[in-house]
C-alpha cells in the first residue's frame, strides 16, 4: 500500500500544477468577464465537448482496464496492444460521428444544455460550440491515451495536460478581450488538441505502437460492450445531474450560472488533487486483485482508500464551510469580479462542499464495483439519486434559486453513497464498512474542532490589521496551518492507523534522501 500510496502523492503533485493552472483560468475568466454573459456562455459550451466525452470516454476507458489487464495476462503484451488500438479506432470513429452530428444540430444541443439562454446569448452559444465541438475527437484519444499509461503504471504523464490545456485557454480569454470573445472558443479547441499530442510521445515510450485495427466482432470489443452499457448509463446519470443544474441555473438571469461554476471548480480541484489521485492508482489494483481473488488485500485496499479520502477531504470541507468568503474573495473578487459574485460564488460553495466526501468515497465504491464486472448497481443507484436530485431542485429552485442547485446535489452525493455501501455489503459481505465508518466518525470530531479554531483565528488576526487583499491572505494563511495543526494532532490522538502509514511513507521518503 505504501508503494500506492507513493505513486498517489506523486499524482497529487502533478494534479496541483495543472490546477493551479485551472485556477488561473478561472481567474482570468472571472477577472476579464465576471459572471455576466459571456463568461456564462463560455463555460457552459466548454462543459458540452467533456460531457459528451465524460459519459462515453469515460465509460470507454473505465472498462479498459480490466479487459486490458486480463488480456496482458492471458495472451501477453501484443495481443494488449492490438486491443488497445481497436479500442482507439472505435472511439475515435464514433467522436467523429458525435462532432458531426454536433455541427449539424447545435442549435438542438444548446436549446437542450441550456434552455433559458436568449436572443444574442443563444447565438453566441452555438457560435462558440461549433468551434468546440470538434474537441470530442482529441478528447476521446486522449482519454485511451491516459489510460494506456495508467495501466502501465505512468500516472504522473495523464495527471499533467491540464499543462497545456489551460494554457491555450488563458492566453484566448486575455486575447479575447482585444480582439472578439470567439477567440476564447478557438484556444479551447486547441486546449483540447494538446492533451492528446501531450501524451503520446510518452506512450510511445511505453510500449505504444500504433495499427489500423478495427473490429467490432472482437471478442473482447463483445465483452466490453455488456459491460460498457450500464456503465455508460451510469456516468451519463451523473452528468445529466450536472446538465439539469446548469439548464436550471441558466434560467435564473444573469450570474447565478458562472457563481455554481466557480465554487464548482473550487470543489473539482480537492476532487482531482485527492480523490481522483487516489483512484487512478488504486483501480487498476482492484482489478488485478480480483482476478487473483486476493479478498485480504482487496478488502484492505477499499479501507485505506477510502479512509484516506475521509480522513484529508473532511478537514478540506470544513475548512470550506468556515472559510468560503476570504477564499472565494482571494481568489476572484477583481475587476469584474465584485463583491456581489462574490457572496454568490462563496454561498455556492458552502452548500456544495457538504457532498464532497460523499463524492470521493462513491468515486472509490464505484471502482470496486467495476472491478468485480458489476457494472449495473452502481448505475442503479446513480438513478435513485438522479431522481432525487432532479426533485430536489424543483422543490428547492424557487424558494432558494441557485442555492437550492447547489444543495440538492450534495444531498443526492450522500445518498448515492449510502446507497452503494449497502449494495456492496450485499454483494461482497464484509467489506471493512465500520472501519471506514469509524475512521470518518474519528475525522469529523476533529475536523469540527479544527474548524471552530480556524474561524476564530481567522477572525482574530483579520481584526488586527487593515481589511484588504493582504489581510485576507495573511489571515487566511495562518488560520488554516492553526486549523490543520489542530486536526492533524487530534487525528493522532484518535489512533487514527492511516496516519501511521502517512509517518511511514514521510519516513522512508526522508531515509532516502539522507542515503543519497
Amino acid at each position: 500500500m505504501s508503494k500506492t500510496a507513493k505513486a498517489a502523492l506523486w499524482i497529487m503533485v502533478a494534479t496541483m500544477i495543472s490546477k493551479m493552472l485551472g485556477f488561473f483560468r478561472e481567474v482570468a475568466l472571472a477577472g476579464f468577464y465576471g459572471t455576466g454573459t459571456y463568461s456564462d456562455v463560455f463555460v457552459l459550451t466548454l462543459n458540452i465537448p467533456g460531457l459528451i466525452i465524460a459519459v462515453v470516454g469515460s465509460a470507454i476507458a473505465t472498462i479498459y482496464v480490466p479487459i486490458y489487464i486480463d488480456t496482458r495476462e492471458k495472451l501477453g503484451e501484443e495481443e494488449a496492444l492490438k486491443f488497445t488500438n481497436n479500442m482507439l479506432n472505435i472511439v475515435a470513429v464514433l467522436s467523429i460521428v458525435i462532432a458531426i452530428l454536433g455541427l449539424l444540430f447545435t442549435e438542438e444541443f444548446i436549446s437542450v444544455f441550456a434552455g433559458g439562454f436568449e436572443g444574442e446569448k443563444f447565438t453566441l452559444a452555438v457560435n462558440f460550440t461549433k468551434i468546440m465541438i470538434v474537441g470530442v475527437i482529441f478528447l476521446s484519444i486522449s482519454k485511451i491515451l491516459s489510460t494506456f499509461l495508467q495501466v502501465n503504471e505512468s500516472f504522473t504523464v495523464p495527471s499533467l495536460i491540464g499543462i497545456p490545456y489551460n494554457i491555450f485557454i488563458i492566453s484566448a480569454i486575455a486575447i479575447s478581450t482585444k480582439t472578439n470573445p470567439i477567440v476564447m472558443a478557438i484556444g479551447a479547441l486547441l486546449g483540447m488538441a494538446s492533451q492528446m499530442l501531450f501524451q503520446l510521445p510518452f506512450a510511445i515510450k511505453r510500449g505504444y505502437k500504433y495499427k489500423s485495427y478495427l473490429n467490432i466482432k472482437d471478442k473482447n470489443i463483445k465483452n466490453a460492450m455488456i459491460l460498457m452499457l450500464p456503465m455508460l448509463i451510469g456516468v451519463a446519470i451523473g452528468q445529466i445531474n450536472t446538465t439539469v443544474d446548469k439548464a436550471l441555473a441558466s434560467g435564473l438571469g444573469d450570474g447565478p450560472l458562472s457563481a455554481l461554476n466557480y465554487a464548482s471548480k473550487l470543489n473539482d480541484f480537492v476532487m482531482a488533487l485527492f480523490v481522483t489521485s487516489i483512484v487512478t492508482v488504486i483501480y487498476p489494483k482492484l482489478a488485478k486483485m480480483t482476478s487473483s481473488e486476493n479478498k485480504d488485500n482487496f478488502i484492505s485496499t477499499i479501507v485505506k482508500s477510502s479512509n484516506f479520502i475521509v480522513l484529508l477531504v473532511l478537514p478540506i470541507t470544513v475548512g470550506a464551510i468556515v472559510l468560503a468568503e476570504p477564499i472565494v474573495r482571494i481568489l476572484f473578487q477583481r475587476k469584474a469580479f465584485d463583491a456581489e459574485s462574490t457572496y454568490m460564488t462563496y454561498t455556492a460553495l458552502r452548500f456544495y462542499s457538504l457532498g464532497l466526501v460523499a463524492m470521493g468515497v462513491r468515486d472509490i465504491l464505484t471502482r470496486v464495483f467495476y472491478s468485480l464486472s458489476d457494472t449495473k448497481t452502481p448505475m442503479i443507484n446513480g438513478s435513485i439519486a438522479l431522481v432525487i436530485n432532479i426533485i430536489l431542485n424543483l422543490i428547492l429552485i424557487k424558494p432558494l434559486g441557485y442555492i437550492g442547485i447547489a444543495i440538492s446535489t450534495s444531498i443526492a452525493s450522500i445518498i448515492t453513497i449510502i446507497l452503494l455501501f449497502i449494495s456492496l455489503k450485499k454483494k461482497t459481505g464484509y467489506f471493512g464498512g465500520d472501519k471506514i465508518i469509524i475512521t470518518g466518525i474519528k475525522s469529523l470530531v476533529a475536523a469540527i474542532v479544527m474548524g471552530v479554531v480556524t474561524i476564530f483565528a481567522y477572525n482574530g488576526l483579520y481584526n488586527l490589521m487593515e481589511p484588504g487583499k493582504l489581510n485576507d491572505i495573511i489571515s487566511v494563511s495562518i488560520s488554516v496551518m492553526v486549523g490543520a495543526g489542530v486536526y492533524g494532532l487530534l487525528i493522532i490522538i484518535f489512533k487514527i492507523e492511516e496516519v501511521k502509514l502517512v509517518f511511514d511513507i514521510i519516513d522512508k521518503t526522508k531515509n532516502k534522501l539522507l542515503k543519497r
